[in-house]
C-alpha cells in the first residue's frame, strides 16, 4: 500500500468556529503557529511597488485559511528606511509608504474578526538618526541632557580622532560615528551597534524607559496582541563600555556574553514591561476588548524576544515567569538537516525551557536569513546567509520534511511568509538593486538578506505575479508564478497544500504542539522518531530510503510512503506523521 502525502486531506478553509476555539484561549501562545509578514514584500494595494498595510489586510483571509493563529508584522513605523524600517523615527506613527494609523487600526480589527492575532515589532535598542530626540541631541551639543539619552562619548587620541572603544558594528566597521558639532568642529562620537543611522539608546537614562512604557500602552490600547522585541539581548551595555580586545567581533556573537549583548540588566527592563502587559485584558477574550483594553480578565497578550544568546540556557532567562513569554530559538534555526544535530538541539531546548515553564519555539526561516529551502539545498557549514542556489529539488524536499518535523514538536512554531510556497532564496539579484545596508559596508554581515525579502507571488501571471499592479521593489525571478498561491492551491502534493493540511491536523490534535517533552523511539541511523500520545513522527534525514515500523494510520507525509506487512518504506529526506489511535 502506498501513501502519497496525506492519508486524510484536511478541510480547507479552516472554519471560523475552529479558529475562535484555538485563538481565544488565554495561553494560546504556548502552541501557536505564528506567521511573519514582511510588510514591504507581502501585498501592495496601491501599485507603488511596495507592500502596505491595506495589502496585508486584503490577504488576511488567506492567512486564516492557511491555519495560522497569529500574524507578526515587521516594522511599519515612520522611518527613513535606512534599514528597512528597523530605524524608527516615530514609534506612534505609520510610515506613509505603508499607510496610516487608521489602516493599522482596521488591520487589527479585521484580523480579530477572522480569529487572527496581531503581533507588532518593537525596536527598543536604537532609534533612527531622524528621531526627534537624536536631532535635538545633535543640535544642543556636548553636555546637553538630550545627549544623555544616547551613548555620546569623547573620542580617544590627542584630538579625539579615535573611537571611544573598539566595538564593531554588526553591519561592519566601527560601532561609533563622529559628529560635527553645531559650531562646525569635529566633536563627540555616538554608539550604533548597527548602521550609523541607528544610534543606540542609553537605557540607563530614565526618560528612555518612560518613553517605551508609553509606547507599549499606545499599541496595547489600539488592541495589538503582543510585541516581538528586536535585539532583545541589547539595550543594556556593560558599565564603562569596556574594550572587547579583539577584531572580527561578529564571529564571536553567539559564542559568549558580549559587553554590548546579553547583559543581565536587560531582565530588569522586561520585568517592568511584563507588569504593564499583565494589566491588559485579552482583546480576543469571550467579550472582546474593554475600553482601552483594560478592566476585564487579564492575559492573552505576549512578548516575544529576538535574543541571540550563546546557549539556549541563557535564552531561557528571557522567558522566566515574570519576564517575556517566548524567545526565538536561533540554535534550532542554525541546525543543518542532520538527525543527530537536530535531536541534540531539540533535547537541549526542551530541557532549558521546562524549568522556567516557557514553551519552546521552533523556526526555520525569517527576514534575516537565507530561506531554508535554499540553505538545505547546500552542504552543511555554510551558515545562515548563503549566496548559492544549491540543489533546488533536494532543498525543497528537505524543507518540506523539516516543516513537518518542526510542526510536530511541542511548543510554538514560526512560519516566514512564502515558505508555505516552498520559495527559494533569490540568490542572483543584481548588485545594483540590492538594498540591505549590510551589503554596502565591509567586514560585517554578508549583506544578502534581500534574497529572502523578494515580494511573494500570488498569481501565475501579472507584472508582479499578483503582488501589486506596479511591479515590485525587488525584482522577482522568471518562473515565480509557478510557485504562486494560485498555482499551488488545490494542487495535490503542492507545498502550500502540505502546509494547509499540516496546520489543520495540528489544530485538530491535542497531542501536537502541547506539552514540553517527546518520547524518543528507536530508529535507524539518520532517522528521528518520537511519540507524543497517540501521535508518532518519523523524519528521515538521510539521502536513502529507510524501513521503519508502520506505527498506525498515516496522517500526513512530505513524500510518498510505502507500507507492507507492518513496515513502512520512508523515502530520503521525508517526514511522516502517524496516529496510533
Amino acid at each position: 500500500m502506498s501513501q502519497q502525502h496525506s492519508a486524510a486531506p484536511a478541510p480547507t478553509p479552516t472554519s471560523d468556529a475552529a479558529v475562535a476555539t484555538v485563538t481565544r484561549r488565554r495561553d494560546w501562545w504556548r502552541d501557536a503557529v505564528i506567521y511573519q509578514v514582511y510588510p514591504r514584500s507581502f501585498a501592495d494595494s496601491n501599485g507603488d511597488g511596495m507592500g502596505d498595510l491595506e495589502g496585508i489586510r486584503s490577504r488576511l483571509p488567506y492567512l486564516r485559511d492557511l491555519g495560522v493563529d497569529a500574524v507578526w508584522l515587521s516594522p511599519f513605523y515612520a522611518s527613513p528606511q535606512a534599514d528597512a524600517g528597523y530605524d524608527v523615527a516615530d514609534y506612534r506613527a505609520v510610515d506613509p509608504m505603508f499607510g496610516t494609523l487608521l489602516d493599522a487600526d482596521a488591520l487589527i480589527r479585521d484580523a480579530h474578526a477572522l480569529g487572527l492575532r496581531i503581533i507588532v515589532d518593537l525596536v527598543p535598542n536604537h532609534s533612527s538618526d531622524q528621531h526627534e530626540w537624536f536631532k535635538r541631541a545633535l543640535a544642543e551639543g556636548p553636555g546637553s541632557p538630550s545627549r544623555d539619552r544616547y551613548h555620546f562619548r569623547p573620542g580617544k587620541g590627542a584630538n579625539g580622532e579615535l573611537p571611544p572603544n573598539d566595538w564593531e558594528s554588526i553591519f561592519g566597521g566601527p560601532a561609533w560615528t563622529r559628529v560635527t558639532e553645531p559650531d562646525g568642529t569635529p566633536g563627540e562620537w555616538y554608539l550604533h551597534l548597527f548602521a550609523p543611522e541607528q544610534p543606540d539608546f542609553n537605557w540607563e537614562h530614565p526618560a528612555v524607559g518612560d518613553e517605551f512604557r508609553s509606547i507599549l500602552r499606545f499599541w496595547l490600547d489600539m488592541g495589538v496582541d503582543g510585541f516581538r522585541i528586536d535585539v532583545a539581548h541589547g539595550m543594556v551595555k556593560a558599565e564603562g563600555l569596556p574594550d572587547l580586545g579583539s577584531h572580527e567581533q561578529l564571529k564571536l556573537l553567539g559564542n559568549d556574553v558580549m559587553p554590548f549583548f546579553d547583559q543581565d540588566g536587560v531582565h530588569d527592563i522586561y520585568r517592568q514591561w511584563r507588569l504593564i502587559l499583565d494589566e491588559y485584558s485579552d482583546p480576543m477574550g469571550p467579550e472582546g476588548p474593554s475600553a482601552e483594553g483594560r478592566g476585564r480578565e487579564t492575559g492573552g497578550r505576549i512578548f516575544v524576544a529576538e535574543a541571540w544568546t550563546p546557549t539556549v540556557e541563557r535564552t531561557a532567562n528571557y522567558v522566566r515567569p515574570d519576564e517575556l513569554h517566548q524567545a526565538f530559538n536561533f540554535q534550532y534555526l542554525g541546525t543543518h538537516w542532520d538527525a543527530a544535530e537536530l535531536r541534540e538541539v531539540i533535547d537541549r531546548t526542551l530541557d532549558a525551557m521546562r524549568p522556567v515553564g516557557a514553551p519552546a519555539t521552533w523556526v526555520l526561516s525569517n527576514h534575516d536569513v537565507t530561506r531554508h529551502a535554499t540553505r538545505f539545498a547546500n552542504p552543511a557549514g555554510l551558515g545562515t546567509q548563503i549566496r548559492l542556489a544549491g540543489d533546488r529539488e533536494l532543498g525543497l524536499r528537505r524543507a518540506r520534511a523539516a516543516t513537518l518535523l518542526m510542526l510536530a514538536l511541542p511548543g510554538s512554531a514560526y512560519v516566514y511568509q512564502g515558505e508555505e510556497l516552498g520559495l527559494p532564496d533569490v540568490v542572483d539579484l543584481p548588485d545594483e538593486v540590492r538594498q540591505d545596508p549590510a551589503y554596502f559596508r565591509g567586514a560585517g554581515q554578508d549583506g544578502f538578506r534581500d534574497g529572502c525579502r523578494v515580494p511573494i507571488p500570488w498569481t501565475r501571471e501579472g507584472s508582479s505575479y499578483g503582488f501589486g499592479d506596479g511591479g515590485s521593489w525587488l525584482p522577482q525571478p522568471a518562473g515565480w508564478g509557478e510557485l504562486s498561491v494560485e498555482a499551488q492551491t488545490g494542487e495535490p502534493g503542492s507545498t502550500l497544500e502540505l502546509y494547509r493540511s499540516a496546520l489543520a491536523v495540528r489544530r485538530e490534535r491535542a497531542d501536537l504542539g502541547a506539552g514540553d517533552a517527546v518520547e524518543w523511539l528507536r530508529a535507524p541511523e539518520g532517522v528521528l522518531a518520537f511519540r507524543r500520545g497517540e501521535f508518532v513522527c518519523v523524519a528521515n534525514t538521510t539521502g536513502e530510503s529507510v524501513t521503519t515500523p508502520a506505527y498506525g494510520r498515516v496522517l500526513l507525509a512530505s513524500g510518498a510512503v510505502e507500507e507492507t506487512a507492518g513496515e513502512a518504506k520512508v523515502p530520503a529526506d521525508t517526514t511522516v506523521w502517524w496516529t496510533t489511535g
